[in-house]
């Protein structure tokens, strides 16, 4: 108990103390994995609108290797991004290995399933006789699909949401492809295990708190929009 205490106050010793290296690890961990949120849900919401709407002989195929990608372990993503971004390997030559941008294409990897499919399930739950009304009343495709999305709303926010955490928290893909380098590529996650590998304990659970807090105060801005929204139906 003594050890979680002395951590909690040295987080708040961290958080108002101005400590420049703390300020700038949390800022680079909201800055990748938000950017690697954005992607995905570029990537995972036509996607999952896609194979939820669509009528072909392989749909269930995407669906299913969708929904086995939602499982994906982070550090499978981690060791292939590695492979990839390594410099004898096939895109060695961007030299992206050990960069913030590595640790973006791999977070993208790791949500990019998540949206995709819960983007999927949520707008097959709705109607379809929604979409034939739609039709019917004279909207196009593209306007069949932005009702489609209003209606399923606030899914689609929990599936934002959902996207954001399975990023926020993973740590083995980014300390494979980020190298855990001091001042580039050091996030919450791997600054963590490294201060628990050193026997700084208290300093990990100073960090760890802060993690919970930035990841709780997104996900406390995400859910006011969701239910705001939802007073609105």
């Amino acid at each position: 108990m003594n050890l979680i205490w002395e951590g909690m106050q040295q987080a708040f010793r961290l958080l108002f103390a101005g400590d420049g290296e703390v300020f700038y690890i949390t800022w680079l961990s909201l800055k990748i994995s938000g950017l690697a949120t954005a992607v995905s849900l570029l990537i995972g919401l036509p996607l999952g609108t896609w194979l939820a709407l669509g009528d072909f002989p392989t749909r269930r195929f995407w669906l299913s290797l969708i929904n086995t990608g939602m499982a994906l372990p982070p550090v499978v993503v981690g060791l292939a991004v590695s492979i990839s971004l390594w410099r004898s390997g096939p895109l060695g030559f961007l030299n992206l290995i050990y960069t913030p941008t590595a640790i973006v294409i791999a977070q993208v990897i790791i949500a990019a399933p998540v949206v995709t499919g819960l983007t999927a399930a949520a707008l097959q739950q709705l109607d379809p006789r929604l979409r034939l009304q739609l039709l019917g009343l004279g909207a196009s495709r593209w306007q069949m699909v932005w009702w489609l999305w209003r209606e399923a709303r606030l899914p689609l926010l929990a599936a934002l949401m959902a996207g954001f955490g399975s990023v926020i928290s993973e740590v083995g893909a980014s300390m494979m492809v980020g190298g855990n380098l001091r001042g580039e590529t050091r996030v919450l996650t791997t600054a963590i295990v490294l201060e628990t590998g050193k026997g700084e304990f208290a300093l990990a659970i100073a960090l760890s708190l802060i993690l919970l807090l930035l990841a709780y105060l997104v996900n406390l801005g995400l859910t006011w929009v969701q239910q705001n929204q939802r007073r609105k139906t």
